[in-house]
C-alpha cells in the first residue's frame, strides 16, 4: 500500500445497466477520480453492457444445466444441479459463472467473452473523462476449492498489476523469499466486495492508496490463470 493507508468506498446512484451502455461514461459521471485509483466493476453489468444475457427457463434444471455446459469447454465434476466447470477463459467455476439472481425470471447473465478487454476499454474511456490514469478491475464472485464461503476475484483487469513477483526481496529477519508471488489483483477485488455486497445494489466500488508500482500493464488471463502445465490438480 502507499503510505500504509488503503480507503475503498462504493459508487452509488448507478442506473440499471442495459445493453449498450457504457460502463466508463456511467462511471465518470458519477465519481471524482484520483491518479492511481483503481476502479472495480461487478462482472454482471459489464456483460448485460455488452449484451450477455440470454433467455432461459429458471424453473428447468436441465436448460441451467445445458447452458453451463455450452459455456464450459470442460466439465470437472457434477452434483446435483451443481457443475464445476472450466470456462473459455481458463477459469474453474461453478456452471460456467452464468448468474441467474438479480437479472429478473426467465433470464440468465453470461461472464464477457474477454474480460481483460472490457476491463481496458472501461479504463481507456475513464482515462478521456477523468483525464487521469487508474486500473481497472472486473470481479466476480468464486468459490475455492477446499474452503468454505464465497469471495469475490479478479476475472479481468487493466493498468493494475494482476500478480506482483516479491521473490529475492527480504523479509522481515532479512531472509530472501524464494516463492512468494502476491495475487494483488484478487486481494483488491475481494476488498472492493467488502463495501459493494452481495444484496446492497452497489456495483462499482474505487479502491485508493493501492503501491504506484502495481500500476502497470497486466492480464488476468496471462498473470493469474495457471497453464494446465503448471497445475498439479488437472
Amino acid at each position: 500500500m502507499n503510505d500504509e493507508k488503503l480507503v475503498v468506498f462504493g459508487v452509488k446512484d448507478l442506473p440499471e445497466v442495459v445493453p449498450g451502455d457504457d460502463v466508463g461514461e456511467l462511471i465518470a459521471s458519477r465519481v471524482e477520480l484520483n491518479f492511481g485509483d483503481v476502479v472495480v466493476v461487478t462482472q454482471k453489468i459489464v456483460s448485460k453492457a455488452e449484451g450477455r444475457i440470454v433467455e432461459i427457463d429458471t424453473s428447468d434444471p436441465e436448460a441451467k444445466r445445458n447452458l453451463a455446459e455450452s459455456e464450459a469447454v470442460r466439465v470437472l465434476r457434477r452434483r446435483g444441479e451443481l457443475v464445476i466447470t472450466e470456462t473459455r477463459h481458463g477459469f474453474i467455476c461453478a456452471n460456467s459463472g452464468v448468474d441467474l439472481s438479480n437479472v429478473g425470471g426467465g433470464r440468465a447473465v453470461l461472464l464477457p467473452i474477454d474480460p481483460d478487454r472490457s476491463a481496458r476499454r472501461i479504463r481507456d474511456v475513464l482515462l478521456a473523462k477523468a483525464h487521469v490514469a487508474v486500473g481497472v478491475i472486473i470481479s466476480d464472485t468464486f468459490g475455492r476449492a477446499w474452503r468454505r464461503g464465497l469471495t469475490d476475484v479478479a476475472i479481468g483487469c487493466a493498468g493494475i498489476a494482476g500478480v506482483v513477483d516479491l521473490r529475492g526481496e527480504l523479509d522481515a529477519t532479512g531472509r530472501s523469499l524464494v516463492s512468494t508471488e502476491v495475487c494483488v489483483a484478487d486481494e483488491i477485488a475481494g476488498a472492493a466486495e467488502l463495501v459493494m455486497g452481495k444484496s446492497s445494489g452497489i456495483p462499482v466500488a474505487v479502491v485508493r492508496g493501492v503501491h504506484p508500482t502495481w500500476l502497470r500493464e497486466s492480464s488476468v488471463r496471462r498473470e493469474i490463470v495457471r497453464t494446465p502445465a503448471e497445475d498439479l490438480f488437472r
